[in-house]
């Protein structure tokens, strides 16, 4: 698990949008986290990986962007905030495995084939009587 550094991320508190009433007018509960990839501590390969991987969170300049307006507190909105971050860069930073081509094995032709035969005789079937005879 990678290890993210608070001190390389940044906070700040915004009005949330959607339903909400009086609370959401007057109050900032919603928070925006900026995190900067280029700047932070992270290995080096984590850091290319992730300016690779495509997230709309991740802009150009290798910032990612998280808005978290999920709950009524900012203190939870801020934890949620780090959670998605957490999970984002893990995700990002994943190696992906090659896959290995593999042909098929000799009952996998077999059973190909029977269903081949199968479907074939049936569209024989579908035919005038007379050209069974021929």
């Amino acid at each position: 698990m990678l290890k993210i550094v608070e001190s390389e991320i940044e906070f700040s508190a915004i009005r949330a949008s959607g339903p909400g009433g009086q609370n959401v007018n007057k109050v900032s509960t919603a928070v925006q986290l900026r995190f900067d990839i280029h700047r932070s501590s992270l290995p080096q390969t984590t850091k290319d990986r992730l300016m690779k991987y495509s997230d709309r969170r991740i802009n150009k300049e290798g910032a990612i962007v998280i808005k978290a307006q999920r709950f009524r507190s900012q203190d939870k909105n801020k934890q949620d905030a780090i959670d998605r971050l957490h999970k984002l860069v893990a995700e990002g930073s994943k190696v992906e495995q090659k896959r290995i081509a593999t042909r098929p094995g000799r009952a996998a032709k077999e059973r190909r084939l029977k269903e081949k035969k199968r479907l074939g005789d049936k569209k024989v079937r579908r035919g005038n009587i007379g050209s069974l005879d021929q």
